[in-house]
């Protein structure tokens, strides 16, 4: 698996790539810039890896501690981290559901502080007509994170194919599929081991 300085300069070289071909999707200079925005933001600080201490993790700085939960709940590497569209999407909406609460919490003290420019009337207007106005630069954005994200599994799966063919050869692919099946069949019955006997220690205390 690639180290996260690979990672960077990955995302570093892949950059003017990703901007030529948005650019000639879009036509469209503000678009452009939005996806290459993205981009260079998923690939340095919203990528996949933020599912354990990695480079990306500790650029957040101090507010890296609102990732621990979204660490302690996933698997490194899983699919619901790394896999397409649906992990740039479930990082989208555990950020967001921060961004929202902290939001609304702020909306709940200027109430209670007697400001009457923020209330939960005005908030959902606000958001409501932002998400109407601003639906293709949403997305444009969303596509950066996810072609940065892209780039991250492909770099991973380069590097691990590229391992196996040096170490066993073709062989050395043909049975990761196998060797990986196993696996999971073992961690299946592992865990059933575990609660058949937590089970049968209840019953006899």
């Amino acid at each position: 698996m690639p180290s996260g300085r690979t990672h960077d300069r990955i995302t570093l070289w892949a950059l003017p790539w990703v901007t030529g071909f948005a650019f000639v999707q879009t036509r469209n200079a503000n678009l452009t810039l939005l996806v290459a925005g993205g981009f260079i933001f998923g690939g340095l600080m919203f990528g996949p890896d933020l599912d354990i201490y990695s480079r990306q993790y500790k650029r957040w700085g101090l507010l890296r501690w609102i990732w621990i939960p979204y660490q302690k709940s996933l698997r490194h590497r899983s699919f619901l981290s790394h896999g397409p569209i649906i992990g740039t999407s479930l990082r989208v909406l555990y950020l967001g559901s921060i961004a929202v609460t902290v939001v609304l919490f702020s909306v709940v003290v200027g109430e209670k502080l007697g400001n009457k420019s923020w209330s939960w009337r005005i908030f959902c207007q606000t958001w409501g007509r932002s998400l109407l106005a601003y639906q293709r630069e949403i997305i444009a954005v969303f596509w950066g994170l996810e072609l940065a994200a892209m780039t991250h599994y492909l770099s991973d799966w380069s590097g691990s194919t590229y391992k196996r063919l040096r170490s066993s050869g073709i062989r050395g692919l043909l049975m990761h599929g196998k060797i990986n099946k196993r696996q999971a069949i073992a961690q299946r019955r592992r865990r059933l081991r575990a609660k058949t006997n937590a089970n049968r220690r209840k019953q006899r205390s």
